[in-house]
């Protein structure tokens, strides 16, 4: 049974609205939770979404 939680490199380029080549340049910087199965990156949605909330910050800008 395959995991449906799990995403591709396009999958999550296209879950975050962000190109391939930006999730690579956060992969080599170590900059976003992932797995590498049998050579292929994989990441877990729930912890991708953990890793939103964890570098988001709000800011106010006063009008």
């Amino acid at each position: 049974m395959i995991n449906s939680n799990l995403m591709t490199i396009e999958d999550l380029a296209d879950y975050l609205k962000v190109t391939r080549r930006t999730i690579y340049d956060w992969l080599k910087h170590n900059k976003i939770p992932a797995l590498k199965l049998v050579g292929q990156w994989r990441f877990k949605k729930d912890k991708i979404d953990d890793w939103l909330d964890s570098s988001t910050k709000l800011t106010v800008h006063p009008e």
